[in-house]
């Protein structure tokens, strides 16, 4: 899907970036990506990383939120106005709740606070929160992406080895349009798609059971086929 980056290209976009590596103690990472914002990603990547705990049981789960204007993961994680501590080597301590490890810039900042930050903050803020969390032994950690393909997302693939990524689409049209552009990135980077999630797929009606498909059906699924990859709802 879409045309290969050179060497050249490969080393102009990694300027300034230190050299990838793999996260100490984590085994898997995986990204939670989308084309476009309202989509559910967070929500997905919540459930995602709570289910995994469910079915893993001891194995260590961590999720990182890494949208660094619209951090969502302190509400959806029942973590309000708790910061996280230091350890020894002055590395930052994930919270803990329904047994996920827990890190975002929300739990650094209040609530209500813009972040306003230009571009070289937001980097020195990705690579701290990528670099600087001090996992306990993780089975799989889930990176919760900023929608779109910007600097962030682009930053995360070439800071740390990542496992795959999981995109997150509704079945309308410039949703669909937003994945496949999602997906070219990814391929781009050298991250391997593991499938689509199609959120907002049918409404059902609370008084009488009816289903309606009110975003359209299928869309997403013909991006899964074009990609390679499984499809969930």
């Amino acid at each position: 899907m879409g045309t290969d980056l050179t060497e050249h290209q490969k080393k102009v976009m990694s300027r300034g970036l230190p050299k990838k590596q793999k996260l100490r103690g984590v085994q898997n990472v995986v990204l939670v990506a989308s084309g476009k914002g309202g989509v559910g990603k967070s929500t997905t990547a919540v459930n995602l990383a709570i289910s995994l705990k469910q079915q893993l049981g001891h194995e260590g789960i961590g999720l990182l939120d890494m949208d660094i204007f619209g951090p969502s993961l302190p509400i959806m994680m029942n973590l309000h106005n708790i910061k996280p501590a230091l350890n020894k080597d002055n590395h930052m301590l994930p919270l803990v709740n329904y047994g996920v490890h827990c890190m975002s810039v929300g739990l650094m900042v209040p609530a209500d606070a813009a972040v306003v930050w230009r571009g070289p903050m937001v980097m020195s803020a990705v690579q701290q929160l990528l670099l600087r969390t001090a996992w306990p032994p993780l089975h799989t950690l889930l990176l919760d992406l900023p929608p779109g393909t910007g600097d962030v997302a682009l930053s995360v693939a070439q800071l740390v080895h990542v496992a795959g990524a999981v995109l997150v689409s509704t079945p309308q049209d410039v949703a669909l349009a937003d994945v496949r552009r999602g997906a070219q990135m990814m391929h781009k980077v050298g991250v391997k798609v593991l499938g689509v999630v199609q959120n907002m797929s049918l409404h059902r009606c609370s008084a009488c059971g009816h289903t309606e498909h009110i975003f359209g059906s299928g869309g997403a699924a013909r991006v899964a086929q074009e990609l390679g990859g499984p499809m969930g709802y």
